[in-house]
């Protein structure tokens, strides 16, 4: 096995597993919108459900049609993750990292949404009055993966304009 699949295979399996063990903590030690300060002012952490995206996209369509499209969506996303990795020759590990991630953070939403129809959010980030939506590890590895997605892609980029 070469060696950024062992390194794209191992993120994405504790990424998953960190994700699904803090969610089964949350789900076994605290009530639906229980909630507990870690850094007042700042951050808790606090027990909700998302039947929703990422800022309550598509929340109050209705559940079937939620369900199917969330997990058809989700499926595709790591179908085409798994395709790429699986035609391409990358070798960058920040990019083979950012895929896991992805990838990971996709499975892990998705597992809730096969389990619970909807996903176990409990990272509550907020300044004073101004709470953003909580989320959850999977969201968190979504989003770092993005984000090194995104400034792998503009330093290639970079790269390959300065080299013309």
């Amino acid at each position: 096995m070469r060696k950024r699949n062992i390194l794209f295979l191992a993120a994405t399996f504790l990424v998953i597993l960190f994700d699904q063990a803090t969610k089964a903590w949350i789900i076994s030690t605290m009530r639906l919108y229980d909630s507990f300060v870690v850094i007042g002012g700042f951050f808790n952490i606090t027990h909700v459900r998302n039947p929703g995206a990422a800022f309550g996209f598509l929340a109050a369509a209705p559940p079937m049609f939620r369900y199917t499209f969330f997990i058809v969506v989700t499926v595709a996303a790591i179908l085409l993750i798994l395709h790429y990795l699986r035609i391409s020759r990358i070798e960058s590990p920040s990019l083979v990292s950012a895929l896991a991630l992805i990838l990971a953070g996709a499975v892990g939403n998705l597992i809730d949404r096969v389990r619970f129809g909807e996903v176990v959010d409990f990272l509550d980030v907020y300044i004073v009055s101004y709470h953003w939506p909580a989320f959850n590890v999977a969201d968190s590895a979504i989003t770092v993966g993005a984000a090194i997605l995104i400034v792998v892609l503009l330093q290639k980029r970079k790269g390959r304009t300065e080299g013309n």
